[in-house]
């Protein structure tokens, strides 16, 4: 069958599909890498693994912190120009980090790359959902999404490499060359777009000192969880402030006369509402598993840091063959078919993983993993694809936002809940494999909630109808890179 020109991926739509997930991969990469190389660092800056874990945990503070706040750059300084901006405040906070002379210094920059990340993964999003237009979200997004399937199957090898072989600055140098690549030739790709008017392109102060730190004080609870459970003061204390903070963003949005840093108003979509939901527990079944698996195999089947690492590429490599054919598919039947199809594959794969024992045939476990990857593979795509097909062309940066920030909050829900299960189930006296055979069943639950809100996303997508001789100057910018 062939395709007609709206629906068809040409030239430029898919040079700046390969730019936008060049620049991606580096932050799926550099979460792993840095996590494999936590211990080397502590040992050369001399201190303890709890404080070189703010490695980590303040990146991922910042990202959360950020998010929210990029969808109103991009509406008031243009997309191209922050999505600029981000690549050379992470190339800068990369070399940074290697020529780091202390663990406060390290941590300083990682937090100002932590900016960045937040910044180049929203955009991205954005301008690729307005360059691609609905008829092509679907397959767009699956492209999109697989170079960032790699990371964490590749980054924890590729760390172990670098740990055991190279001097430490490497763990940060490494992406480096990709992210200038990916610099040099946006400036030619990406198009040009004008900033927003009006109340769009006005800053909400309060919102940000609202959203900002409700975010990253979710997420820090969250991942403090991992360490002390969900009854401890911290953990406590940082959950009721998070949302306390979220739901006062929540009632300013509602009630203020401006426009709000992110429109909550967007949920009345039921389509968005089940989007955005289903990208959630998504992010929580996704981090999750990339943690489970290989502590599945290091503590119940006795094998190695790079063995485990090397036994996760089948969950990636069924992740890298769904995400393109869902894409495709998403365009043709809708995502309320797709997701739920692929939630259940990943319920079956999980579901083998519960079964199973330290006798269970490694090939089986592959094959478990092709199946779980392929089925998140068929759930990611169709469903981003769908969140952009509910909100007007130009919403589009506020609902990146709210979903990659209930994404990540997700992601660090399901990585805390996984740990938390681990360390009880052992310290209840269950044996090492019922501790995880418990925690599959819990991965299975959430797996499941996906198949149920996977039926309220919107169904196939509907003829796009030609444009409107008048456009808007971001529309303009957009069609004539397509034409």
């Amino acid at each position: 069958m062939s395709q007609s020109a709206e629906d068809r991926l040409d030239g430029p739509l898919v040079k700046l599909i390969i730019v936008m997930a060049l620049a991606s991969v580096t932050a799926t990469l550099n979460a792993t890498i840095v996590g494999v190389g936590l211990s080397p660092l502590a040992q050369n800056f001399d201190t303890t693994l709890t404080t070189a874990e703010w490695v980590i945990t303040g990146y991922l503070l910042a990202v959360a912190a950020t998010i929210p706040v990029t969808g109103w750059a991009v509406d008031h300084f243009g997309g191209k120009r922050v999505w600029l901006i981000g690549l050379v405040i992470y190339t800068l906070t990369a070399i940074g980090s290697a020529l780091s002379w202390n663990i406060g210094s390290l941590i300083v920059f990682r937090i100002l790359q932590g900016v960045a990340a937040g910044i180049i993964e929203p955009v991205m999003m954005t301008l690729t959902a307005r360059a691609a237009g609905p008829a092509r979200l679907g397959r767009v997004m699956g492209l999109l999404a697989l170079p960032m399937t790699l990371g964490p199957v590749i980054g924890p090898i590729l760390g172990g490499v670098i740990a055991d072989n190279l001097h430490w600055s490497w763990l940060f140098l490494v992406n480096v060359p990709i992210v200038v690549t990916a610099l040099v030739f946006s400036l030619k790709v990406v198009p040009a777009d004008a900033p927003a008017a009006g109340d769009r392109a006005t800053f909400d102060v309060l919102g940000t000192l609202l959203l900002s730190p409700g975010f990253a004080v979710l997420v820090y609870g969250l991942s403090q969880s991992a360490h002390q459970g969900f009854g401890s003061t911290t953990v406590i204390v940082s959950l009721l402030l998070g949302a306390a903070l979220v739901a006062g963003f929540v009632v300013h949005a509602l009630t203020t006369r401006r426009q709000p840093l992110i429109d909550v108003r967007l949920f009345a979509s039921r389509g968005f509402t089940a989007a955005v939901i289903a990208m959630a527990l998504t992010g929580a079944a996704v981090f999750s598993l990339y943690v489970l698996l290989p502590l599945y195999q290091q503590q119940v089947h006795g094998q190695s840091l790079m063995a485990s690492g090397l036994l996760l590429a089948p969950f990636g490599v069924g992740t890298f063959l769904g995400m393109p054919l869902a894409g495709r598919l998403s365009d043709r039947i809708g995502a309320n078919l797709l997701v739920p199809l692929g939630a259940t594959l990943v319920v079956l794969g999980i579901l083998g993983n519960a079964l199973s024992d330290a006798s269970t045939n490694q090939v089986l476990l592959g094959l478990y993993a092709v199946v779980a990857g392929l089925g998140l593979g068929c759930v990611g795509a169709p469903t981003l694809a769908s969140l952009y097909r509910t909100v007007p062309l130009e919403k589009t940066s506020g609902a990146t936002s709210t979903m990659l920030s209930l994404n990540q909050v997700g992601g660090s829900f399901g990585v805390a809940l996984v740990a938390l299960l681990i360390q009880r189930g052992i310290a209840n006296g269950q044996s090492v494999r019922n501790a995880y055979s418990t925690t599959f069943w819990w991965e299975l639950a959430i797996t499941a909630v996906i198949v149920a809100v996977g039926l309220a996303l919107p169904g196939r997508p509907k003829p796009v109808a030609a444009a409107a001789p008048t456009e808007s100057p971001a529309q303009e910018s957009t069609t004539t890179v397509l034409s």
